[in-house]
């Protein structure tokens, strides 16, 4: 009963201090289930967020419900998940009264513009984060630490061109990501077999 009520209320938090959407929560969520309770590793961690950007829905709820999914079963889902939204049902609920009412004050527009940028840097860290874990492959220990030799050639190559080809194509993302997906199947075997 006592993990239920952990992973209820980290899941609790993370929805109610998750300001700007599911990738803005990812530093919360491997804060708490990484770093704080030891609950995954940083890999399955990261594994957890692929699964979480593949499947439908937004990626906060789907990265609680998979991690509450991998702790406790159907009934750790359930309470990871409605911890997650909880707390954005009653803010949203409120918020959106008193938004309605005020909309129009200089000081709700000076609070608005305010969090912009704090939310740029929670997506910045979660994405430092996977790209450290996937270019060095989880041996480097910070985001000043780099370790050269571990370099993950193939992952390197890989982030290149799905970056360049997000930023100069239209492509829908899934398809990068599964098109990457198939030449990670077919290239590392292919190296393990040469090297």
């Amino acid at each position: 009963m006592t993990l239920y009520i952990q992973l209820f209320w980290s899941f609790f938090q993370i929805g109610l201090f998750s300001v700007g959407g599911g990738y803005a929560a990812m530093p919360l969520i491997q804060a708490q289930v990484v770093d704080q309770y030891g609950w995954l590793t940083v890999t399955q961690f990261a594994d957890i967020v692929t699964i979480a950007e593949m499947t439908p829905g937004p990626v906060a709820i789907n990265s609680a419900t998979f991690v509450g999914m991998q702790l406790l079963g159907i009934p750790g889902a359930i309470v990871a998940t409605l911890g997650c939204i909880f707390p954005a049902c009653v803010i949203v609920t409120t918020i959106a009264y008193f938004y309605f009412k005020y909309r129009n004050v200089s000081v709700v527009q000076g609070i608005l513009g305010g969090l912009r940028p704090s939310v740029v840097a929670l997506i910045a860290s979660a994405g430092l984060t996977i790209l450290m874990l996937a270019v060095f492959g989880g041996k480097s220990s910070g985001v000043f630490d780099f370790p050269f030799a571990e370099i993950d050639w193939v992952a390197v190559a890989l982030f290149a061109v799905a970056f360049l080809l997000l930023r100069k194509t239209k492509w829908n993302p899934l398809y990068i990501m599964a098109g990457a997906g198939i030449v990670g199947m077919a290239a590392y075997p292919l190296l393990e077999k040469l090297g």
